[in-house]
């Protein structure tokens, strides 16, 4: 391969493609290229070109081969490549009776050079150190990208990739600086078991109840936070609001984990209470176990996956039976009685007052959560109703330049009218009301936290406002949140 060639390969950064055609585009130039007649090489028993993938590779002095490719390993040349040497995540070392007639390219990890070692082409180290003499010089360029710094770290993480990553466990026991990051793992989250002891208990209570409802539920909040946050950010509106909800998914997940962690230490010991002292002692009991299984290759992963996806279900049905604690359903309506209604006296009619066109007074704001839940017709017919009156009210403003304009101006028409008459203009029309569960009128923050649920419903392909068709009180997933119902009023309603 050519010199031009190469470093074509390494300005696009593309350096694991590049190693894998040098091999195959060397492979070609020796076919045709005349052997050169400087020297007559035994070639090594492994072949004339060499590709090693979470390996290492030594070649002995006596010995020569025509390029080598090493990717998640070290090599050590002691003979002859005729053309290139790349190593990828690796070390290269070179003895004194190295020679490299082709490039040395070294990414994620170090070069280590003696004195007598001969590179004639160029010697690029990406992310790496390179030791070598201080009179030693390339035949060609010497290009080194990255601090020395960067080169150590990846020196250290290098080998949990070769032996880790690849082999499919999370904890290398060989590594010291991996068990400094399980030590610091295992503070935070007894930080976590010591002061948020309720959730996590609700959370293994879940979990020992409902564990496959556990693991779908964790399953379904993992698939759908991607799409949510990514129709959030598109809506804009959404976009202050996304950091939140991966805050809240975040913190989810380590308050279920340690849920998940305290249920196996019950599984493990189950001698042990549910005294404070002895959940702690069972938090310590599966994280060892946990440790330990982590350790295994291939099913390490697999467990740290299920850990996680047990955890965020666990912690998801613990947030929702705490919600409901605290906003509970509201009793029962009482029946009428079966019977005929009994017969009442017209009502006596003053002097002062004619009886055509009478009209009892209206109940009062606190019976509005007497009347009967609107239906998912009505409130589909008064937000079509809305949207067009909102689209021509765009038009009219001259929005249509702006994309995001037509969110803000829905957001902005529902939580003022919500304020204002507790219902919009479609709402007026199709009979709607919204009130809150008490039957007291809506505050703004109350319309406020309920049109950014809003958001939240429709953003979730609609599942939010879908919800009203199985919920037994009729309510969208906003009207959860804010705590407000959605009524049917009579038509003599005041407005």
């Amino acid at each position: 391969m050519s010199r031009k060639r190469f470093r074509a390969f390494v300005c696009s950064g593309l350096m694991l493609a590049a190693a894998v055609l040098t091999t195959a585009s060397a492979a070609a130039q020796t076919a045709e290229a005349p052997q050169d007649e400087r020297r007559i090489l035994v070639h090594d028993h492994w072949g004339r070109f060499v590709l090693r993938i979470g390996q290492d590779f030594t070649l002995r002095p006596d010995a020569g081969i025509e390029q080598a490719v090493v990717i998640a390993g070290n090599a050590t040349i002691d003979g002859v490549v005729d053309h290139d040497l790349v190593v990828v995540l690796g070390k290269a070392q070179l003895a004194k009776t190295a020679v490299v007639d082709g490039s040395v390219v070294v990414v994620g990890g170090s070069a280590m050079i003696a004195p007598e070692a001969n590179v004639r082409g160029d010697l690029i180290v990406v992310g790496g150190v390179v030791d070598a003499a201080p009179g030693f010089a390339p035949g060609g360029q010497h290009v080194v990208v990255g601090t020395q710094g960067l080169g150590h770290m990846f020196d250290a993480f290098a080998p949990w990739i070769t032996r880790g990553l690849l082999w499919g466990r999370p904890i290398v026991p060989q590594l010291r600086w991996v068990w400094v990051v399980v030590g610091i793992v295992f503070v935070v989250y007894l930080i976590v078991g010591l002061l948020l002891s309720g959730p996590v208990r609700e959370s293994t209570e879940k979990l020992t109840e409902k564990p496959m409802t556990t693991f779908v539920v964790g399953l379904l909040v993992l698939l759908l936070a991607g799409p949510v946050c990514l129709l959030l950010t598109v809506s804009v509106i959404g976009i202050a609001v996304v950091p939140f909800v991966l805050c809240a998914l975040f913190f989810g997940w380590i308050v279920g984990k340690v849920g998940v962690m305290r249920w196996v230490g019950v599984n493990v010991v189950p001698q042990l209470s549910d005294t404070p002292g002895q959940s702690l002692l069972a938090f310590a009991v599966g994280f060892a176990a946990l440790c330990l299984l982590y350790m295994i290759p291939i099913l390490g992963f697999i467990a740290w996956t299920l850990v996680g996806v047990f955890g965020l279900g666990a912690a998801t049905l613990a947030f929702i039976a705490a919600y409901r604690q605290e906003n509970p359903l509201p009793a029962p309506r009482p029946t009428p009685p079966s019977g005929p209604p009994p017969v009442t006296p017209p009502p006596l009619v003053s002097s002062s007052t004619s009886a055509v066109g009478f009209d009892l007074p209206p109940p009062a704001a606190g019976d509005l959560a007497s009347f009967p839940r609107a239906s998912f017709r009505d409130r589909l017919a008064a937000i079509v109703l809305d949207v067009i009156l909102v689209l021509i009210a765009h038009q009219i403003l001259d929005l249509s330049r702006r994309d995001s304009a037509i969110f803000i101006l829905l957001l902005a028409y529902h939580i003022g009218f919500w304020t204002w008459k507790g219902t919009t203009v479609g709402g007026i029309i199709c009979q709607l009301r919204v009130v809150r569960v008490d039957g007291t009128p809506l505050r703004f923050a109350d319309a406020l936290v309920r049109g950014l649920a809003g958001i939240f419903s429709a953003a979730v392909f609609g599942l939010g406002e879908l919800w009203i068709l199985k919920d037994p009180e009729r309510q969208a997933w906003h009207d959860r949140i804010a705590g407000t119902y959605v009524v049917k009023v009579p038509r003599n309603w005041p407005i």
